[in-house]
């Protein structure tokens, strides 16, 4: 379900944003749903360490369909980017219920190949659902993608929701003699700190599509005044400072999410822009990605276990593919010389790092936390995509304003958001050898 969403609307995001006079704007239409999933991943993910996993699954699809109704129906931007955000609310819970439910009903011996299963839900996506999506806007509307998301979301439903219950009882059976957790005040609780990282990560996106100098600066300030202590309250101890153990894991998650995701949000918009591809051939990067994430994922589920380096040489492997996946994909697009299928070939790379990358760190990470603190650590680790995703989206979107802004060009402003991305691959490198504390081997 997220898997056909997610790509189904990278691929006509560049059309509806054409059509709905928000093209100044590109960014918030990938930023408005990764910021509302910051605080679906953390209530999500608390609500499950209370009581399961059954209610915050149901609640948050029930929340995508009404996201996915409104952005279809939207005949505007700013109600476009309502219904985004109403998605994002729900996809931040649906996803942190995914992780969560694999932390707490397999054993550690079978979760290296339950993230690899995960990651496999791209597959059948992957292969149709880029190719539909740009069909369906070439020929059709794009509102299409929307409607067709619903029907996918009562099947994921019918099928996940029963046995989600069975596991939330048997849950609340175990944890009868756990003590109540401590009583927070309101403002100190997880849906405040969460609501406050987005405002904070909303004002400083916003803030960098202002021609105002000045101001950019002052909200931009502002935003990362807001953000950062409400970040530090709805992660694990040691995340900003990317201590060795969990707190590294997240930081991992969250740069290759940023290289990944944040390379992608962009890759159809180049290709449609600088290279003059339909949407359907801009789709197709993305489905090579998909399927080849896939493979490396389903790779590294094999050899887990086996390598001398343990999984931390499986993180820096990954890095090192997916940056070369972004280095090819870029020159594809901004390079006319290069014919524009290379770009897709550059992706399928990136995306087989991608795959290795993700398992390794995942599977590590959530092998460190307590059988208590799944859900929290899920959605700290959703949380960590979701906001370093969010984040280079704006700051792309931010570029491609600025380019607007001062007659410069599209290609200009890609060009520094694949050079970001890269960047952050190098560091994903070098912290790659913090997954585990030195201790634990």
């Amino acid at each position: 379900m997220v898997a056909f969403e997610s790509l189904g609307v990278a691929t006509v995001l560049p059309d509806i944003a054409r059509k709905l006079d928000g093209l100044g704007a590109y960014g918030w239409g990938l930023s408005a749903l990764m910021l509302a999933n910051i605080i679906g991943t953390v209530l999500g993910g608390r609500s499950a360490d209370r009581s399961g996993p059954w209610r915050p699954m149901a609640v948050g699809l029930a929340v995508f369909a009404v996201g996915c109704a409104v952005a279809g129906a939207a005949t505007s931007w700013p109600l476009f980017l309502l219904g985004r955000f109403t998605q994002g609310l729900g996809v931040g819970a649906v996803m942190a219920m995914a992780y969560t439910v694999i932390g707490l009903a397999y054993p550690e011996h079978l979760r290296a190949r339950m993230f690899a299963l995960l990651s496999s839900a791209w597959t059948i996506p992957s292969l149709i659902g880029p190719v539909v999506a740009g069909t369906l806007s070439d020929l059709t509307d794009w509102r299409a993608v929307f409607l067709l998301m619903l029907p996918l979301i009562a099947v994921a439903a019918v099928l996940t929701l029963p046995g989600l219950a069975r596991l939330s009882r048997s849950r609340a059976t175990a944890d009868t003699t756990a003590p109540a957790p401590a009583a927070v005040p309101w403002w100190k609780s997880p849906l405040a700190n969460a609501v406050l990282l987005t405002v904070g990560t909303g004002l400083l996106l916003q803030a960098l599509l202002l021609k105002n100098i000045p101001l950019l600066v002052v909200l931009a300030l502002l935003g990362v005044a807001i953000a950062v202590p409400a970040l530090r309250q709805v992660t694990p101890e040691g995340t900003l400072s990317a201590r060795a153990g969990l707190g590294a894991g997240v930081v991992i998650r969250g740069l290759l999410c940023g290289v990944y995701f944040g390379s992608e949000a962009f890759l159809p918009l180049g290709l449609q822009e600088l290279r003059g591809s339909s949407a359907t051939e801009a789709g197709l990067g993305l489905s090579a990605g998909a399927i080849t994430w896939v493979l490396g994922s389903a790779w590294q589920a094999k050899r887990d276990g086996k390598a001398q380096n343990g999984r931390s040489g499986g993180v820096a492997l990954g890095f090192v593919v997916l940056l070369l996946g972004v280095a090819v994909m870029a020159l594809a697009v901004l390079t006319e010389t290069v014919p524009a299928w290379i770009a897709v070939l550059g992706w399928a790379i990136g995306g087989i790092g991608m795959g290795v990358a993700f398992n390794a760190a995942t599977t590590d990470t959530l092998e460190q936390a307590p059988a208590e603190r799944q859900g929290e650590v899920s959605g700290a680790l959703q949380l960590a995509q979701t906001l370093a995703t969010g984040l280079i989206a704006g700051l792309g979107g931010a570029a491609i304003a600025i380019a607007q802004h001062y007659d410069a060009t599209t290609r200009t402003a890609l060009f520094g958001v694949f050079a970001l991305t890269g960047v952050l691959a190098l560091i994903g490198v070098l912290l790659s050898r913090r997954l585990r504390p030195a201790s634990a081997g």
